[in-house]
């Protein structure tokens, strides 16, 4: 089973909306993640920035999980992230997918893996302080 630190349930997130979630990485932060997803184990776009962690420095690894399983990995080298540093992530979800745009304004897209037109379920996890989430 995958333990998130926060999870926000039954708060919609349909094709057309934007996601914004602001936070801040500790001070000695090796990673953390932001997930939206059908449920904490569902999860259709998992973001999980590495300073350092499971091989990876100063990273953002994409991916899904589904069924049980981790799917394919995305790795995205552009890293706008700071220890102890408020971050914005914005998500604009899409019928094809997720358009992904970190705190440095690079852009990049993850498919929309399951499907699905709507979700209701963000989970944060790992070295984190969450001061907002917004959708609209």
């Amino acid at each position: 089973m995958i333990k998130w630190g926060m999870v926000v349930k039954n708060m919609p997130f349909e094709v057309g909306q934007k996601m914004t979630a602001v936070g801040v990485p500790n001070h000695n932060a090796e990673q953390f993640s932001v997930n939206i997803g059908l449920s904490e184990q569902e999860i259709a776009l998992h973001i999980n920035p590495r300073f350092n962690a499971n091989g990876d420095e100063k990273t953002v690894v994409c991916s899904s999980h589904l069924e049980g399983s981790w799917g394919e990995e995305m790795r995205i080298k552009n890293f706008p992230f700071q220890q102890g540093e408020e971050f914005k992530i914005i998500v604009e979800f899409s019928e094809s997918g997720f358009m992904v745009i970190l705190p440095d304004g690079f852009k990049f897209t993850f498919l929309n893996r399951p499907g699905a037109k709507k979700y209701s379920c963000f989970s944060f996890g790992g070295e984190v302080s969450m001061k907002r989430l917004e959708v609209d």
